[in-house]
């Protein structure tokens, strides 16, 4: 019975699988891979970017006018996904600035300027000697510190892929370099392929994978001729030829390509049992472990058919491009394009100044014949190359428009991260559509979306945790103050002298309460009496009442002011008035009061002191009244033992101008006592009244004292 081969026996099978798509585009390698590898001249002026991988970058410890050796550290790692970078050559930090970036956007970054010295003086190696016999976290925190990064293109620092969290099966050396024009990895191995055999040991040590196979494309004869001389004693490391295809040199494509499996959707080749790496970084991890060096130079490929010396050249980190193009011989054409990187995968470099990082693998200056810049973009035509020729079966028509419509949503549910960014579609593509340049700004806008949601969640978060902290809070005190009122109660109900106290208190409080009531009557009664001509009620009766007293007082005070001397009670001659001049400029008219008008003033007089005499009868029960209500138990508002107080303090004010005003003045008041007193029945009929029943007593009240007063003044002149 035939049984399932494990991914071991098929990768020792030596079967092959496809990947779907791919193109075979014009390879033109031979412009750059005849030479050895030559060294490239110090440049006077070195900016070292403080990020150049994937990840956080670190923290600088240099300053302004340190000097520093090559190899020396410029920064310390953070924590997470982080790696020093080192000085390139011995010189002066001559400033820390923002400059361009190795990035299609070239947005500038934070950047330490180091001049040279000329000299290359470096710091002592740091070398593991031992290193089969350290632990591989000893060996991990080397290869950080030493600033290990792939150097396949991605910078994904090289530790985290050298301690796995899961069982390795299979290690993985990709040294297929499948882009046009690039040639770095295929002259390192044939010049350097036992150093990276080494890096390659080091990585089984650290990695302790079942196999090892260096995957290397079939246009590369004497890279592979080199490779497999310096193997025949490591019987667990195999050589695997591969047809030459683009993109054959991505990750999940080449794992597809030897093993026949696929790296499910977002996850890593470690899920599986896969470990990969680059050729170049092998070499660098032989650097590190074994020499001691930091990560500060690599091969860097300069080719184009505008470069008159194309080579590769060990290339100091934070060398600026302009450099190398003149070591190289740059021929310009009008209108030059350069690109760091492949035709496929490049981007064009927006400043010459630009410097070269730890992913730079070429710089490229191609003819406008045989590589055409792109030209106008068109519509669509819909004929389907792009997904023909996509290796990773995605469908770039339906990305693109969703891309344009900024359909994140979409984008993510048509799987645009899986994307490898290869820019086959793009080549295909009659229209001269950039596609993988929108793909690359939807990618950026995606995750910048997805950190303003991080920190927008964070926020609400903090806002919500900072509500409930106050509520908390607020419940606590309300707790508090509740169990501090409880025990107060707890000890009144046990001392009896607070209670005195308490007793004591509201008793003070209730007499200065009456006091102020009786000062506010007071006001209230002195404010009536100043005010009497405006004195103003809802009842008609009031108004017609108070006007005919004003009236009768406006005419008594006229003949007042007209009478020069008192008349003859006995008089009964019927004198008329007479007109007196005084000196032309007072006429006054003289009333002689006839016996009859004597006899009227009699009746009127007598009518008062009956009304007086019924007023005193009526206030007496009130004020009663109110007194018994202060004093009964039966409950009866404040606002109404008010009112009665008020009512009865007029009622009294009342009989007592009356009678006043009885004694004190002649009999022969020639004004109607009907209009100085109102009737009793309309003053005060019950011992309860209404609020507006006392009001219609205030303005009686107040009106009887304004006739009093001006019976009074005129008592007083006669």
């Amino acid at each position: 019975m035939h049984s399932e081969l494990s991914l071991i026996e098929q990768m020792r099978s030596g079967k092959l699988w496809d990947i779907p798509g791919g193109i075979h585009p014009p390879e033109r390698k031979s412009l750059s891979n005849t030479n050895p590898i030559d060294i490239a001249p110090l440049s006077p002026i070195y900016y070292v970017p403080i990020k150049q991988h994937i990840g956080n970058e670190g923290d600088l410890i240099v300053s302004v006018g340190d000097r520093v050796l090559a190899g020396q550290p410029l920064t310390n790692p953070k924590e997470g996904l982080s790696l020093p970078v080192h000085a390139p050559t011995s010189g002066l930090i001559k400033d820390i600035i923002l400059h361009v970036s190795a990035h299609p956007s070239g947005i500038p970054e934070t950047t330490v300027v180091l001049e040279s010295d000329g000299e290359n003086i470096a710091i002592a190696n740091q070398p593991i000697p031992d290193w089969q016999n350290k632990p591989n976290s000893e060996l991990i925190a080397h290869l950080k510190s030493m600033g290990i990064a792939g150097l396949g293109g991605a910078g994904f620092p090289t530790y985290i892929k050298a301690n796995p969290t899961k069982n390795v099966e299979l290690l993985i050396i990709n040294a297929v370099e499948c882009e046009p024009y690039i040639t770095a990895d295929d002259v390192l191995m044939r010049h350097y392929a036992q150093e990276i055999i080494q890096g390659i040991e080091v990585l089984q040590h650290m990695v302790k994978p079942e196999l090892v196979v260096i995957a290397i494309e079939d246009n590369k004869p004497e890279a592979i001729s080199a490779i497999e001389k310096v193997i025949v004693d490591h019987k667990h490391i195999e050589v695997r030829v591969v047809p030459t295809k683009y993109p054959s040199g991505g990750e999940k494509q080449l794992i597809q390509i030897l093993t026949g499996l696929e790296v499910p959707n977002q996850s890593i080749p470690a899920d599986i049992g896969i470990v990969m790496q680059n050729i170049g970084t092998c070499f660098a991890i032989k650097k590190a472990v074994i020499d001691g060096e930091a990560l500060i130079e690599r091969v860097v490929t300069i080719t184009g058919e505008s470069i008159s010396r194309p080579q590769n050249l060990w290339v100091k980190l934070g060398a600026p491009i302009s450099d190398l193009l003149t070591h190289c011989g740059l021929v310009p054409e009008q209108d030059q394009r350069l690109i760091m990187g492949g035709p496929m995968m490049g981007f064009n470099i927006m400043d010459i100044m630009m410097p070269v990082v730890k992913s730079t693998n070429c710089i490229l200056a191609p003819s406008e014949y045989l590589l055409p810049s792109r030209g106008v973009e068109q519509a669509c035509i819909r004929c389907s190359l792009c997904a023909d020729a996509c290796p990773v079966n995605l469908l770039p028509q339906q990305l693109l428009w969703f891309s344009k419509a900024k359909d994140h949503d979409k984008l993510e549910e048509y799987n645009l991260a899986d994307c490898i960014e290869c820019g086959v579609c793009s080549y295909v593509c009659p229209s001269q559509i950039p596609l993988v340049q929108y793909y690359r700004t939807s990618k950026v806008e995606i995750k910048q979306a997805k950190e303003d949601k991080i920190k927008s969640d964070k926020a609400k978060e903090r806002f919500e945790a900072r509500q409930e902290r106050l509520e908390r809070d607020k419940q606590a005190r309300l707790q508090r103050h509740k169990e501090s009122a409880e025990k107060r109660k707890k000890a009144l109900e046990k001392d009896n002298s607070a209670k005195d106290k308490i007793a004591a208190a509201l008793a003070r409080a209730k007499a200065k309460k009456n006091e102020l009531a009786g000062t506010t009557t007071e006001v209230e009664n002195k404010t009536s009496e100043a005010n009497i001509p405006e004195v103003k009620t809802t009842d008609t009766q009031d108004r017609v009442a108070a006007a005919i007293a004003r009236a009768k007082a406006k005419k008594q005070q006229a003949a007042l002011n007209s009478d020069e001397t008192k008349p003859d009670k006995t008089r009964t001659d019927d004198t008329k008035p007479k007109d007196i001049k005084a000196k032309g400029t007072e006429v006054v008219e003289e009333k002689v009061q006839t016996a009859e008008q004597a006899k009227k003033d009699k009746v009127a007089a007598a009518i008062a002191r009956a009304k007086a005499k019924k007023l005193k009868e009526a206030v007496e029960p009130a004020v009663a009244n109110v007194e018994e209500k202060e004093q009964t138990s039966d409950p009866v508002s404040a606002e109404q033992v008010k009112k009665d107080k008020v009512a009865a303090a007029i009622a009294r004010a009342k009989a007592k101008k009356l009678k006043e005003t009885n004694e004190t003045e002649p009999k022969t008041d020639n004004t109607s006592s009907e209009s100085i007193v109102p009737p009793v029945s309309e003053q005060m009929s019950t011992d309860s009244k209404t609020p507006e029943q006392i009001k219609k007593d205030k303005v009686a009240a107040a009106i009887a004292r304004a006739k009093a007063k001006k019976q009074k003044d005129q008592g007083e002149q006669k």
